[in-house]
């Protein structure tokens, strides 16, 4: 039978909407996991049709599953991930067992910020940036001769903003680059210049070398110890003067790349200098995003991007276009959830489209230090962008997480 493997995901979000989107195309799906979590909630995982314990960071051990499942009836036609850090990983096993229609080595260099931020150097999108290596000596000096104050701190490997932090000096500086050089004492650190402007998330497909905008989302970043990204509004329209810009932007990178097809996102920021590239993912965004996408424009992102990846003729033309607005919900406190109240009403207000609740009572929450840790999110639309984020807003108001102490 027809086979799609895929390389971990999360239990709701885009990664998991791909493996429903696999069944739903009629493959056998398979999923390799680290987590044992999801092997005790297996009954929870009825889109996957089998479920394979595996060290999803050891490629040899993954080989073995895979040619184990190559001597049962299995017709493995393609091995993928939609969840960090296992894209590369991924495509690296696609190569092997399969045709792989993308390019192993962009992503592996996209997943990598630092290895992004020197191919892409050149680039007049490219923010300034130092790299200190590990054991690198580390002078102020240097940072007043090439940047200045506010600066960006973060890890090449961050993700969802775990590691990304903000220095409004030099002491800040220092004691920042003290703290990541005793997390992670191996790692080189990236110190980039603080870009001012508008923020948005780009959602594209290469399809035989020519990138199609998928679409632009305007974010709201709320900033506490990191930045966190509560608010994504979907434009039902973009200007041309955004988009052609973002075109530029696009063709060039998949220019560089030599990308013939594949999926990813930009966030990028529109600065008084022009665009100003945050970071590239190799992949379709995660959480709400192929809900939001198929809210706005009527196609299911995920579904069409595993078309892609089969060699298959993606249908990216937008059925409708309505404006939409996601809301997601963070907490300031710290405390373990016995309850949680106004989802029903939430629900019940004008122009909602989804509201999900994340984690279950007996759960610990904390204040935001990672996309991780946002725990509820509204979906809605409106006639305009106004609208459906005022909607989206009054409907997150309404959910309340209740808290004991630890």
């Amino acid at each position: 039978m027809k086979t799609i493997i895929f390389i971990g995901t999360n239990k709701s979000g885009s990664s998991r909407e791909a493996i429903k989107a696999a069944e739903k195309l009629g493959y056998f799906t398979v999923l390799f996991t680290n987590n044992e979590k999801q092997i005790q909630q297996r009954k929870e995982y009825k889109d996957v049709h089998k479920m394979v314990f595996v060290d999803t960071h050891n490629l040899e051990d993954m080989k073995k599953e895979i040619k184990l499942l190559r001597t049962t009836w299995m017709d493995i036609k393609l091995i993928i991930s939609f969840t960090d850090p296992f894209v590369h990983i991924a495509s690296l096993l696609c190569d092997e067992f399969c045709h792989n229609y993308t390019n192993s080595k962009a992503i592996e260099i996209m997943e990598n910020k630092e290895q992004t931020r020197l191919f892409l150097k050149d680039q007049p999108y490219t923010p300034k940036c130092l790299f200190i290596q590990p054991g690198e000596a580390v002078s102020s000096d240097v940072f007043n001769s090439q940047l200045e104050f506010p600066v960006i701190v973060k890890s090449p490997k961050s993700t969802g903003s775990k590691d990304v932090l903000l220095a409004g000096g030099k002491e800040q500086l220092m004691k920042q680059i003290a703290g990541f050089r005793n997390k992670k004492p191996d790692e080189a650190i990236i110190i980039e210049e603080y870009l001012d402007g508008d923020q948005y998330l780009v959602e594209a497909l290469i399809i035989n070398h020519e990138p199609h905008i998928i679409g632009v989302l305007e974010q709201e970043i709320t900033q506490g110890k990191r930045f966190i990204i509560t608010g994504y509004g979907v434009l039902a329209n973009v200007p041309n003067s955004i988009k052609i810009g973002l075109e530029k932007v696009l063709q060039s990178i998949v220019s560089s790349f030599k990308l013939e097809n594949g999926a990813l996102h930009l966030e990028i920021r529109l600065t008084k200098t022009g665009w100003k590239l945050i970071e590239i993912n190799p992949r379709v965004s995660g959480g709400a995003m192929n809900n939001m996408i198929e809210a706005a424009y009527g196609f299911n992102l995920v579904e069409e991007t595993l078309k892609l990846f089969l060699g298959e003729t993606p249908n990216i033309s937008p059925k409708h276009r309505k404006y939409v607005y996601t809301q997601y919900v963070v907490i300031n406190e710290k405390g373990i959830l016995t309850k949680v109240t106004g989802k029903n009403k939430a629900k019940k207000l004008p122009g909602i489209l989804e509201v999900y609740i994340k984690p279950k009572k007996g759960t610990l929450l904390v204040p935001p230090l990672s996309m991780g840790h946002r725990y509820a999110y509204v979906i809605a639309t409106g006639t305009s962008m106004e609208e459906a984020k005022a909607r989206s807003k009054s409907a997150a108001d309404e959910i309340t997480f209740h808290l004991e102490e630890e």
